[in-house]
């Protein structure tokens, strides 16, 4: 028997993958957007970017800007009753809209 597979992106075939028409890299203007603290954003997985990945458990959730580390966001999720902190890179988030 094979053993099952724990990794970081396990089963995240449909989740992890791009539409035909959408490969390849975002915009640089989606990807150049400066955040504040106390931004709200939301957190959308760009498999064009291994770097700076969040967990797919976090995958559209919003959460607030706590933050910058050099290149990096630093994002405050409520995960149930928990608060996570997360060190997200900006290729992942967008600004909310709501």
């Amino acid at each position: 028997m094979v053993k099952k597979s724990h990794g970081y992106r396990a089963r995240t075939r449909s989740l992890m993958t791009k539409k035909v028409r959408k490969r390849g890299l975002r915009p640089l203007s989606q990807v150049l957007v400066d955040y504040n603290v106390g931004d709200r954003v939301d957190i959308i997985i760009d498999s064009g970017f291994h770097k700076g990945m969040p967990h797919r458990r976090y995958h559209g959730r919003t959460g607030i800007v706590s933050g910058i580390r050099g290149r990096a966001v630093q994002v405050e999720v409520s995960l149930g009753k928990a608060v996570k902190k997360l060190i997200v890179r900006p290729e992942h988030l967008r600004p909310n809209r709501g």
